[in-house]
C-alpha cells in the first residue's frame, strides 16, 4: 500500500496556525530585530568613543608639542671670593747691562755666564794705551801749570817789595798779581783734566755694581771696545725676583699693595711660591685697559729662573662679579645674550658683558643680577616673550610645570 507524504506548512492543504503559534513567531522576530539593533548601537558607540579618545589624545600631544620645556640655572656670585689668574714673566729684582766707558781692547775677562759675583768684583780688564798716554800728557801739563804758578808767586813777592820802595808802579804790581790768578786757574784746569783721565782709566776695569749672576757675556779677549756703549755682560739679581702682570680694568679697584699671591710654573709640578703685591701703577693703560702690578717674589733657593713664564693667582675677596655656566650664552648677530625666565615663565633676552672665561663657567660683568633664572642650552628658536615651562634647574630643583604623560594613539576598534 502506497505511503502519502505529510502535508507542508506552506501547503494550502495544510491546516492554518493557531493564535499562540503566531504570537510566538512575532515575539521571536521582534527579539531578533532588537538584538541586531542593540549590536549595531554598541558598535556605533564604540566607534564614536574611540574616535573621541583619539581626538583628545591628538589634541594633548599637539598642545604638549607646542610647549617649550627648558632647564634653568640661577646666576650667583662665587662664594669665598674669586682668584684672578694672570700670566707673567719673571725678572731679576735688578738687571743691568754692563758696558765699558773706556775705548780699547779686551785684555781679559774673569767671569762667565752662570757665575755668582759680589758687588765690586772684577769682571773684565780693558787695555787702553791711548788713555794712558793722555793721562801722562795731562800730568805733565799740570806740572807746567804748577811751575808757572810758583814763578808768578815769587815774582809778585819781589814786585811787592819793590813797590814799597816806590821803584815800580802800582799798575805793574797789579799785572803781576793777575798773572798769579791766571796761573792758579791753569793749574785747576790741569788738575781737573788729570782727574778726568784717571777716572776714565778706572773704567778699564769692569766691576759688578751689585750681587747677582752673570746671565750673558758678549765679549772675548781681543774684542775692540769703542764709544758706542757695547754691552759686555748682563748682571741679574736672583733674589728676590719681580713679576709684572696686567690686571684688567674691571678688577683694578680690588688690587692693593701688600696682597698675598701664589705663583706657579707648569714645569715645577706640585710647587707653589708665595709672593706679595709690591706696588701698582695706579693708572689704567688706555691702549690695553689694564693696570700694571709689580709682585715681589722671594727666591732664596734659586729655584725660579728669570725670564720664565709663570701663572699668578691673585685673590679678589671683594669681587661681586657673577659667574654662570658657559652653556647659557646665546651668540646672535646683535651680540651676546642670555635667556632669562621671569615670574610669568616668559623669556627675556638680556644683553650681557662678559669677563674672564673660566672654562666651564664664565664671568658676567654686566647685564644680569644675582638670582636671575637663566635657560641652560637655549635653542636658537627662543624669542623675546615666548612662554616656556621650566622642567628643572641645574641644581636639581623640581619642575615648575609637570610634563603630561604621552598617551597611546592607537585607535580603538
Amino acid at each position: 500500500m502506497a505511503e502519502h507524504p505529510a502535508p507542508s506548512p506552506a501547503d494550502p492543504a495544510s491546516p492554518p496556525l493557531d493564535a499562540a503559534q503566531r504570537a510566538g513567531v512575532a515575539r521571536g522576530t521582534r527579539i531578533a530585530v532588537i538584538v541586531v539593533l542593540v549590536l549595531l548601537a554598541v558598535g556605533a558607540g564604540r566607534t564614536i568613543v574611540g574616535r573621541m579618545a583619539n581626538a583628545r589624545i591628538l589634541e594633548a600631544n599637539v598642545a604638549e608639542g607646542a610647549v617649550q620645556y627648558v632647564k634653568t640655572t640661577v646666576a650667583r656670585t662665587s662664594e669665598g671670593g674669586q682668584t684672578l689668574a694672570l700670566p707673567g714673566s719673571l725678572q731679576g729684582f735688578q738687571q743691568a747691562p754692563l758696558a765699558a766707558r773706556s775705548a780699547g781692547y779686551v785684555k781679559r775677562w774673569t767671569k762667565d755666564i752662570g757665575s755668582h759675583v759680589t758687588k765690586g768684583e772684577l769682571l773684565a780688564v780693558i787695555e787702553s794705551p791711548e788713555i794712558d798716554q793722555q793721562l801722562s800728557q795731562a800730568e805733565a801739563a799740570r806740572g807746567q801749570s804748577a811751575a808757572s804758578l810758583a814763578l808768578a808767586r815769587s815774582t809778585v813777592e819781589r814786585w811787592e817789595a819793590l813797590r814799597k820802595k816806590d821803584v815800580v808802579s802800582q799798575q805793574e804790581l797789579d799785572e803781576r798779581r793777575s798773572g798769579v790768578a791766571q796761573a792758579l786757574a791753569n793749574l785747576a784746569a790741569a788738575d781737573a783734566n788729570v782727574q778726568r783721565l784717571r777716572q776714565l782709566q778706572g773704567f778699564t776695569r769692569v766691576t759688578a755694581p751689585f750681587d747677582g749672576v752673570i746671565t750673558r757675556r758678549n765679549v772675548d779677549v781681543g774684542d775692540l771696545i769703542d764709544s758706542s756703549g757695547k754691552t759686555l755682560f748682563v748682571l741679574t739679581q736672583m733674589d728676590p725676583l719681580r713679576v709684572y702682570v696686567n690686571v684688567p680694568q674691571s678688577y683694578a679697584q680690588l688690587v692693593r699693595p701688600g696682597q698675598k699671591v701664589v705663583v706657579t710654573q707648569s714645569e715645577l709640578r706640585g710647587q707653589s711660591f708665595a709672593g706679595e703685591v709690591a706696588r701698582t701703577s695706579a693708572s689704567i693703560d688706555p691702549a690695553t685697559r689694564t693696570m700694571q702690578v709689580e709682585i715681589a717674589l722671594p727666591n732664596k733657593n734659586g729655584t725660579l729662573l728669570p725670564g720664565a713664564y709663570v701663572q699668578v693667582e691673585l685673590p679678589l675677596a671683594g669681587s661681586r662679579t657673577l659667574v654662570v655656566p658657559a652653556n647659557v650664552l646665546l651668540f646672535r648677530g646683535e651680540g651676546t645674550r642670555v635667556a632669562a625666565v621671569d615670574g610669568a615663565n616668559r623669556i627675556r633676552l638680556k644683553p650681557v658683558t662678559l669677563g674672564r672665561n673660566l672654562g666651564e663657567s664664565i664671568e658676567v660683568v654686566d647685564g644680569i643680577a644675582a638670582g636671575d633664572r637663566l635657560v641652560v642650552n637655549p635653542s636658537d628658536s627662543l624669542g623675546e616673550g615666548d612662554t616656556v615651562a621650566v622642567a628643572a634647574n641645574e641644581e636639581g630643583g623640581a619642575a615648575s610645570a609637570p610634563r603630561p604623560a604621552r598617551a597611546a594613539s592607537k585607535a580603538l576598534p
